[in-house]
């Protein structure tokens, strides 16, 4: 298979969940060889990790990362394509098959015309979609022996048109973290609740001073939004006072300084309002994503990589609320995140209809080459 729209295809057909990825990271080794990087790396991360290196002509003078993710969603798919998926209940519905494609045909033009002092490192990520994938990359010896000087990564953007460059000057996608609250007091008779513990009035004081936080207007300082998922307390017999309860929220803010102050006030909500009816609290913290707060000159040369290939260039005014593991990059390396315009009429990501518009695969190679281009001639 030599064909990128027939591999984007083929990943379209075979989706593996976050931490799965085991075929799909196999296809994509298989795929580079016949580019012919100076050094393949397999098995980072969780296990299916991938890097492919491009040493320069001449001596290494620098070095660039550019990243892509390897995992779908557990999503049933409603296209009946050709391509559709072979698996239910699992799709590639945020773009993944696309951004490895657009990696794919980057490397082969790597392969072709070779940075003259840039060493260029072309990341498979997994586990994007659950948060777990960039930090275990970041904390493999492997990768960081290749430390690189510059990152960089982009994201399909449905609502603007085709190949539109989408940029923004640090905060690209928020900070995402998501909070599991578990109270355990004691059951008692449900005509005589006063002898138990019941963790009911704790969660109303917890959802309500929880609301309280939310500053949902991204144009102001400390925007906050924070989303209760999932709720539960005993059972379902009506003569027992339930003893036991949790409660789950995501939340989001755009600054990682932030949301660690965030993260912090919250959990003084739920440690107090145990306390108050005498329940033991449980916290546990999960998905966490590190906002991608961008380097203003990594983003200058994304302005100018687009500039220079023709693509119309975007300037986002507030940051995307969704979470992207990217930023654990971004907080460790100067790099940036950036938009490609997937189409106006595409359906939005996680959408059970969406898929990758395959004509927007070549420019996202191109800018890719692009931006290494100019960081080569630095």
């Amino acid at each position: 298979m030599n064909n990128i729209h027939a591999l984007r295809k083929y990943l379209h057909q075979n989706p593996e969940l976050s931490g799965q990825e085991f075929e799909t990271s196999k296809t994509i080794a298989t795929f580079l060889q016949q580019y012919q990087p100076d050094e393949l790396l397999e098995g980072l991360g969780n296990g299916t990790g991938v890097i492919a290196v491009y040493e320069p002509s001449e001596e290494v003078k620098k070095s660039i990362m550019f990243r892509c993710e390897l995992d779908a969603l557990p999503i049933q798919e409603v296209n009946e394509f050709a391509h559709q998926s072979k698996f239910k209940k699992i799709s590639h519905k945020c773009g993944h098959d696309g951004h490895m494609a657009v990696m794919c045909a980057f490397a082969k033009k790597l392969a072709e015309n070779k940075m003259q002092h840039t060493k260029v490192i072309l990341l498979f990520q997994p586990a994007e979609e659950n948060g777990e994938g960039a930090v275990a990359i970041y904390n493999d010896t492997r990768f960081k022996t290749l430390n690189p000087d510059r990152v960089f990564a982009l994201h399909n953007l449905p609502g603007y048109d085709f190949h539109d460059i989408v940029v923004k000057n640090h905060t690209f996608t928020c900070a995402v973290n998501s909070i599991i609250i578990k109270l355990h007091g004691k059951t008692a008779h449900a005509g005589e609740p006063e002898n138990g513990d019941n963790p009911a009035l704790a969660f109303a004081e917890i959802i309500k001073e929880y609301d309280q936080k939310n500053q949902p207007d991204a144009k102001k300082e400390k925007f906050t939004v924070l989303t209760p998922i999932y709720l539960t307390m005993g059972t379902e017999d009506y003569g027992i006072s339930a003893g036991y309860g949790e409660v789950h929220y995501t939340f989001r803010r755009a600054l990682n300084v932030e949301m660690k102050a965030l993260e912090e006030e919250l959990e003084q909500i739920a440690i107090a309002s145990a306390k108050k009816y005498n329940l033991q609290p449980e916290i546990f913290w999960t998905q966490r994503f590190s906002a991608n707060e961008n380097n203003p000159q990594a983003v200058d040369i994304v302005r100018q990589a687009a500039r220079d290939s023709h693509f119309n260039l975007i300037e986002r005014e507030t940051p995307f609320q969704w979470g992207e593991d990217f930023g654990i990059f971004t907080e460790n390396f100067a790099g940036a995140m950036f938009g490609l315009g997937s189409g106006k009429k595409t359906p939005n990501l996680h959408n059970p209809d969406y898929d990758w518009p395959d004509e927007i695969t070549e420019t996202g190679a191109q800018i890719f080459f692009k931006i290494s281009e100019l960081i080569d001639a630095q």
